[in-house]
């Protein structure tokens, strides 16, 4: 019997009686939060896992309990650094020279509601590290993705702040909202797995992109206090009648979804889509209806997302 998972199920309950064992799977983002949860509970149930972080010292502080796990998987690590395309594109080489195939990728790793900023290539800063970073790493590493291999890109509700702007990506004329930025990102990722997805799918490659919750990590930490409580007030005010009070989902909560797209729902059904609550998410255009759930047809767009694919390409410098 399938068994369903919701918004509470955590990440070993969704992994609950699933052997991993000789899956081999990317995370990127192991220093904190649900980067170091992913990997720890993939590594537990056997999975060799290679961990990517731009801090390394802080990814083997923050990962010495998975590695003192008495049995399971393993886990290893290589330099990322998404807002530099130079470390980007020097972790897929060291990776294409390792030469060892990928059954999961989750691009997990990610900046949230930061000041005005540019990467060291020169675009905005969460454009430039949540997207462009994941796009160049993801389609220079994509050989190394053998058939029957997913790709999660994690998003967020937050995609429904904005579309993309292929006109403006950087900000140049558009005035820039923390927010406003990072809705852009996220609405890439999404886009980025549905075009991703169509590519690949020919030879059983398939990406999907997940929305892991409300959750407590250092992704919120340029947020202040009344920020934070504004939003939940505003989630409060905007929630259908009778609908349940917010609240956070715990790390393990959080990065249930992930494992659940990459590892446990069936590819077929998630590949192209956005994920919510370990379940594929309502298409839901209207504001009013719910700010707590659904994705925007934007970002589910067929041709949009072959748009920003080109865009991508163009700002990278590289063809795919």
């Amino acid at each position: 019997m399938t068994r369903t998972f919701g918004a509470e199920s955590t990440t070993d309950e969704v992994l609950e009686g699933v052997d991993l064992a000789g899956l081999r799977v990317l995370v990127t983002g192991v220093s904190a939060g649900l980067g170091v949860e992913t990997a720890r509970t993939l590594v537990a149930h056997g999975a060799q896992v290679v961990g990517a972080a731009r801090d390394l010292d802080k990814a083997r502080r923050a990962t010495e309990h998975i590695r003192a796990l008495p049995q399971g998987g393993g886990l290893e690590f290589v330099a990322l650094d998404l807002a530099s395309l130079a470390s980007v594109r020097a972790c897929a080489e060291a990776l294409m020279a390792a030469g060892k195939a990928f059954d999961l990728v989750i691009a997990n790793a990610g900046v949230m509601a930061c000041p005005k900023g540019v990467t060291a290539d020169g675009f905005e800063t969460q454009f430039g590290t949540n997207h462009l970073g994941h796009f160049v790493l993801v389609n220079r590493i994509a050989s190394l993705m053998k058939p029957g291999a997913r790709l999660v890109n994690l998003s967020s509700s937050g995609h429904r702040y904005s579309d993309v702007d292929l006109d403006d990506p950087n900000f140049d004329r558009t005035p820039y909202t923390e927010f406003g930025a990072y809705g852009r990102s996220k609405t890439a990722n999404i886009l980025f797995a549905v075009e991703f997805d169509r590519r690949h799918r020919n030879r059983n490659v398939r990406a999907t992109a997940v929305h892991p919750g409300g959750i407590q990590t250092e992704l919120a930490r340029h947020l202040k206090p009344e920020v934070i409580e504004e939003l939940i007030a505003s989630i409060t005010r905007n929630q259908p009648p009778g609908a349940p009070a917010f609240k956070w989902k715990t790390i393990p909560q959080g990065a249930a979804t992930s494992v659940w797209a990459g590892v446990v729902a069936p590819a077929d059904e998630v590949a192209g889509r956005y994920c919510e609550d370990c379940h594929i998410a309502e298409l839901l255009d209207d504001a009013a209806i719910s700010i707590r759930g659904g994705v925007r047809s934007y970002a589910l767009d067929p041709e949009h997302a072959k748009a920003l694919w080109a865009k991508s390409e163009e700002m990278v410098g590289e063809r795919f």
